[in-house]
């Protein structure tokens, strides 16, 4: 695919019009950089389907002009598709301290460090490549080592916010770069791409020093033993578990891969200030008394097989949940999980625990780590950009993202909402967007990755919905009568004993289909096939309104 000869466009692989699966590209002339390669979660229509990946067909056409992967943050929904993404284009990664050791979990898990090129760098970077320059700012969020991204270009300079909010107060004293960002903004900013995720809700984001003294308030009053469940990556919020644990006197215990995983890489790191002896093996919590441990846990989402989910079930190994335990959830339901979080807590209080939930302003154990409204107004007063390119959120956030951006000056025919694959041009000045570049899902399924497609997931949906059905027949090779069959096997379908008189209809008519095609002289396999579907499957369907799958296999002898 020809590139460009425009100087300077944007397009998303991946991360507009929904929630996850990042990926966004900067192209000026014939140099490509890549900002994020995100993964996101399947919903329950995707079956059998582990993660969705974007679809890097056009980086891979064009594989010789890339020149960076530049990474914001270690959220999943940046990062998941790391280990992908290098098996097909091995590109220089760009990332800060605590998100390459977090990359670095990822592709020594997927054996691929060998050549892979991994390069740190901080808010006072700044990276040369042919005419483009990369310079950083720093941006509050709720994982350590957070950063902007702005490219400086001959066109202008465009950037990138990555997941931002403005906490003047953050937990881990990362503050983000306002000062900077007010010189950005008065050098001039072309375009501005700025997340959209929480466009709809009005007023500031709350301080993650909220969420320290109502975890402090609750440690004081719990009386046995206390389970946090928060996201892994979320080190800030780990950070006051642990000075809520101090104040209390309790140890700490990990449960869940990936809470081990990541508090030992930000210990090791510098980003978790964690006592000597503070921390325990799992293996001790029932050694102690249950008022003197706190229990860090993954699964705040419901995920199925995470440690919460076994806990409220009463199926962890090692360690139970008692009446008068304290279950703290601080996090959010992510939407589109609502219903497994809330199944969790209904078995959660069945096994007689206090259970604090929520982020209200009264017990709130959560904040978000991105900007309301008054946030990304502040960030597009700060930049004051030509053009403006809400991404990061389904279509009304973009949608309520415009509206903010037109109420602090942005003229609405300069902002653009784009679909992923859309590209946004920008030359002499001038921007528009009239022309698209392949983009959509890839999907990974245990060791394959874009080997499912559509019609795999529909056969997927079709036999989970109504079953399969499997008709044998055995045929002669000479004069291809039939010898014997036709066979009827089920699965998901009828219980074979309860449906004899089905089943018998079943193989009296493809029996017929077979002898009607043989007195006409059709002997090909598929035309019998196609036959015995036909008129199996109508009278399955008047039957009992189901289409199950219908195989029929014929045998030669």
């Amino acid at each position: 695919m020809k590139v460009t000869e425009n100087a300077l466009s944007f397009f998303a692989l991946g991360g507009i019009n929904e929630i996850g699966k990042n990926m966004y590209v900067v192209q000026y002339e014939d140099e490509i950089f890549i900002i994020d390669c995100g993964g996101k979660f399947p919903d329950e229509s995707l079956l059998g389907i582990d993660l969705i990946i974007p679809d890097i067909t056009y980086l891979e056409e064009n594989k010789d002009k890339i020149k960076a992967l530049l990474i914001t943050h270690g959220h999943e929904d940046h990062i998941g598709g790391i280990p992908y993404f290098l098996r097909k284009l091995n590109v220089p990664i760009y990332a800060t301290h605590f998100t390459l050791g977090l990359i670095e979990l990822k592709i020594d898990e997927h054996r691929l460090r060998g050549d892979t090129k991994l390069i740190t760098i901080d808010s006072n970077s700044k990276l040369e490549f042919g005419q483009v320059q990369v310079s950083f700012f720093k941006v509050s969020h709720s994982i350590p080592d957070c950063l902007g991204i702005v490219f400086h270009t001959a066109e202008g300079n465009v950037v990138h916010t990555g997941d931002f909010k403005f906490d003047l107060t953050p937990a881990n004293n990362q503050f983000a770069d306002i000062h900077k960002m007010a010189e950005i903004g008065q050098q001039g900013v072309l375009a501005l791409i700025s997340e959209s995720t929480n466009a709809e809700r009005k007023g500031m984001t709350p301080s993650e020093q909220m969420v320290g003294s109502h975890m402090d308030e609750a440690f004081i009053k719990a009386t046995g033993k206390i389970f946090i469940s928060t996201f892994a990556s979320n080190v800030n919020r780990i950070q006051q578990v642990v000075e809520s644990a101090m104040k209390t006197n309790r140890k700490i215990a990990l449960l869940g891969r990936s809470m081990v995983n990541i508090v030992n890489v930000a210990i090791e790191r510098g980003y978790l200030n964690m006592p000597e002896g503070m921390l325990i093996d799992a293996s001790e919590i029932d050694k102690l008394p249950p008022e003197k441990v706190a229990i860090l846990c993954t699964g705040s989402q419901g995920e199925p097989m995470a440690a919460l989910s076994r806990l409220a079930s009463g199926n962890f190994r090692d360690v139970s949940i008692y009446p008068g335990d304290t279950v703290i959830l601080a996090a959010s339901p992510i939407p589109g999980n609502e219903k497994d979080v809330s199944k969790i807590i209904d078995n959660l209080f069945q096994l007689g625990a206090k259970v604090i939930y929520g982020s209200g302003s009264t017990t709130g154990m959560h904040v978000s780590g991105h900007g309301y409204q008054e946030d990304l107004k502040l960030m597009l007063t700060l930049m004051k950009p030509t053009y403006f390119v809400p991404i990061h959120g389904e279509f009304r956030m973009l949608h309520h993202h415009q509206i903010l951006a037109e109420s602090v000056g942005v003229k609405r025919e300069n902002t653009f909402i784009i679909k992923n694959g859309e590209v946004l041009d920008i030359k002499n000045g001038v921007a528009f967007q009239t022309r698209s570049i392949p983009a959509g899902d890839t999907y990974v399924d245990g060791m394959g990755v874009g080997d499912v497609g559509d019609i795999v997931l529909r056969d997927r949906k079709q036999l989970s919905e109504d079953g399969m059905l499997v008709v044998v027949i055995t045929i002669s090779k000479v004069d291809r009568k039939l010898i014997s069959g036709p066979d009827t096997i089920t699965r998901g379908f009828v219980y074979a004993r309860n449906a004899d008189e089905l089943l018998k209809e079943v193989n009296r008519l493809a029996k017929k289909a077979v002898n009607d095609l043989q007195s006409e002289n059709i002997r090909q396999w598929n035309v019998m096939k196609q036959n015995i579907k036909k008129s199996v499957g109508q009278y399955l369907f008047n039957q009992t309104k189901r289409k199950p799958m219908i195989l029929p296999i014929i045998i030669e002898i």
